[in-house]
């Protein structure tokens, strides 16, 4: 079984949901990118630009300064570097920072000129599920229609296929009950062809699933859980806070089930 990647997350804001604040300075971004690498992080995904509810809109201007600084620093850092950004100007000031990967919460919907910037880069792009309508016939195949809808647009101006993730937006646009829905057939996602990135840390649905109330930086361990259920439906990567954690539970995991699968 292929080893999962491990995305490490970032956010070098002062408002997301679990960590805002904690990574403003670069001196601060650089240790816990560093900590992240030596606990087995594959990717770093620097965000400075949070969408949480209630989140507070930031100038192109502002959202560069908080990421390309960081990006600099840790170019080297022997793991991939995403930007977490939906806006071409900013995906293309990371790039030329050294960012190696592209996450787009708005999958080419909100800036299509952010395709042109992959492909003049050539470099993966992750295209995560969202919209701004969140209502569905059937769930599942609504989402990865609009999926297919940011492929098709992504291939017509010039990204390369095999540069292209696709991630189902668990805590966007979706009620909880849809959330499950998908958590249960993500193996059609996976049925697509393309790589799939799951990212549940510490959202909503972890925290309803839960046995008790626990605030955001506590939910790891009901994460890890949703990482094993990827695991088994087929998922490429997870998006994590806490990646030594994940990352000891998936390797453990699949040699558990190479040893007993012989």
């Amino acid at each position: 079984m292929e080893r999962l990647q491990i995305m490490g997350i970032l956010n070098v804001t002062p408002d997301s949901f679990s960590d805002g604040g904690q990574y403003n300075s670069v001196e601060d971004a650089v240790a816990r990118a560093e900590k992240m690498v030596s606990e087995g992080a594959d990717i770093i995904d620097v965000g400075g630009y949070s969408t949480r509810p209630g989140h507070s809109t930031i100038s192109i201007e502002e959202e560069i300064e908080r990421v390309v600084p960081v990006i600099e620093a840790i170019r080297g850092i022997g793991a991939d570097i995403a930007v977490d950004t939906f806006r071409s100007e900013v995906a293309k000031s990371a790039l030329e920072a050294g960012a190696t990967m592209i996450n787009d919460q708005w999958r080419g919907q909100y800036d299509e000129k952010i395709f042109d910037v992959v492909s003049d880069y050539d470099v993966p792009i992750f295209l995560m599920h969202n919209n701004t309508h969140g209502t569905y016939g059937d769930v599942v195949r609504d989402m990865i229609g609009e999926l297919e809808t940011s492929i098709k647009m992504a291939k017509s101006r010039g990204v390369k296929a095999d540069k292209i993730w696709i991630d189902p937006g668990i805590g966007f646009a979706k009620t909880r009950e849809e959330e499950l829905e998908v958590m249960r057939r993500l193996e059609e996602l996976v049925a697509t062809g393309y790589p799939v990135l799951l990212a549940t840390s510490r959202k909503r649905m972890i925290k309803e699933l839960m046995t008790e109330e626990l605030p955001a930086a506590e939910r790891d361990e009901a994460t890890a859980a949703t990482t094993i259920y990827g695991i088994d439906k087929g998922v490429r990567a997870v998006r994590v806070h806490n990646v030594r954690l994940n990352r000891k539970i998936a390797d453990a995991y699949i040699k558990l089930k190479e040893d007993l699968d012989g």
